[in-house]
């Protein structure tokens, strides 16, 4: 881990915003009514996708896509002004929350005011035209890190927006050289002190395709040595899989028990059942009490938790990244009393210091996890396909009290009888 990491951030919820779909107006200041709402979540971070100027040139979709960026150090017009968007992050700021912005530093879009500029900023091709590593994104054109010259724009553009907001996810992270994360990180500490670094770090599928290619793509292990927590995309395709019913639950258990043993003390993956880049986790489970033991486990996880706005609704639909289409609020689903309850176990029962352990009963598919630290053990149980189950426990017998529900729980025979829906537990080490 980077060695200023805050623990703290284990246990905190991050909400994603896209401003373009958020509200019916798609600007800055129409997010500002909503935001007790989203406080009232248990959010402690708002995370903007991309917020800055949209290129022309090769767009896709009729509005285009906020990652292909055209000016570093402006915001898109049709958001509002950078004076709007400064009062956004006040406003934010007075209801104790924290703004992290979504910057894209491994390409441009061909219009840019970096293209237009500087020139030599750009990896070319053979023949001497802009180019990008990833054919699939084909409107954009990538930087080229071995000029030192753009290592100075690019960090100057960085602390300009660290004295206005307090993290940035940084796009593809894995991409950009990791010497210029840590330089970024050191100068960006200059200016704003507990700044949040958040690395979106790759499938590992496709790091490996990348580096089989010659392309340099750091590994997660690697991204920890400049950033506070990365996505965990190191695991995600088994997971997916288990969603479809592709694979066992254990095979993912197993991987959450791999994390543990592999990665440095203290490191945070962020968790989240969707994102913009992966469908609503609403879509693949149509059955809610499925989907509530799904939200739980999410919450139960070692690591931050990303919430994606909509997610609250159960919305089905994922945006799209091209053109305007809202969120839905009037579904008829509404998680937020869960939401609420999962964020306060979070913060009160969870510790940044816990072991974690995993394990499954295919079968029913149901995840038993475990979080130990020198004074309490927590165990969560969580029935994905909210089946009755059996499941044998290492722990003393007795009455325990689910902190989901409220409920009690009876312990006997070192059996827990399920009925389908969560469960978290905790007991005092004595």
């Amino acid at each position: 881990m980077a060695k200023t990491t805050d623990p703290r951030l284990q246990n905190q919820v991050i909400y994603s915003i896209y401003v373009r779909v958020h509200t019916q107006e798609g600007t800055f200041n129409a997010i500002i009514p909503d935001l007790d709402r989203i406080k009232a979540l248990g959010t402690d971070i708002i995370w903007f996708m991309p917020i800055h100027p949209i290129g022309v040139e090769g767009k896709k979709g009729s509005l285009g896509c906020p990652y292909a960026n055209r000016d570093y150090r402006a915001v898109n017009p049709a958001y509002g002004t950078m004076s709007e968007f400064r009062n956004l992050c006040d406003e934010i700021h007075k209801r104790g929350m924290k703004v992290m912005i979504d910057v894209v530093y491994n390409h441009t879009s061909p219009d840019s005011v970096l293209w237009e500029t500087h020139p030599e900023f750009f990896y070319k091709r053979p023949d001497g035209t802009p180019g990008n590593h990833v054919g699939d994104w084909s409107d954009v054109i990538d930087l080229d890190y071995n000029v030192p010259e753009l290592w100075d724009y690019q960090l100057e553009s960085l602390t300009m927006w660290a004295k206005i907001v307090d993290g940035f996810r940084c796009d593809v992270a894995s991409l950009v050289p990791l010497d210029f994360w840590k330089k970024a990180r050191e100068a960006v500490a200059k200016v704003h002190p507990g700044f949040i670094w958040l690395a979106e770090s790759v499938h590992r599928e496709f790091g490996s395709a990348l580096r089989a290619q010659g392309i340099k793509a750091a590994r997660d292990t690697e991204l920890y040595e400049a950033f506070d927590l990365e996505y965990e995309y190191d695991i995600r395709t088994v997971f997916d899989k288990v969603l479809r019913d592709e694979a066992p639950l254990s095979q993912w258990t197993d991987l959450l028990e791999f994390q543990e043993a592999v990665y440095p003390a203290n490191y945070n993956k962020m968790r989240c059942l969707e994102n913009h880049d992966q469908p609503r986790i609403a879509s693949f489970i149509s059955d809610e009490n499925e989907l509530i033991n799904y939200t739980a486990m999410l919450y139960f996880l070692k690591g931050s938790t990303l919430l994606y706005a909509g997610q609250e609704w159960e919305n089905t639909h994922q945006p799209s990244l091209f053109e305007k289409e809202d969120i839905v609020r009037d579904t008829g689903h509404d998680l937020t009393p869960l939401l609420q309850t999962l964020a306060q176990i979070k913060r009160e029962n969870l510790s940044a210091d816990d072991a974690f352990f995993a394990a499954a009963v295919d079968e029913s598919k149901t995840a038993i996890m475990t979080r130990l630290n020198k004074d309490a053990k927590k165990i969560g149980v969580f029935s994905l396909k909210s089946q009755p189950a059996e499941i044998k426990l290492d722990i003393p017998d007795g009455v325990y009290q689910n902190l989901i529900a409220g409920t009690d729980i009876h312990v006997s025979e070192g059996t827990l009888m399920t009925d389908g829906k969560p469960i978290i537990f905790t007991l005092p080490i004595e």
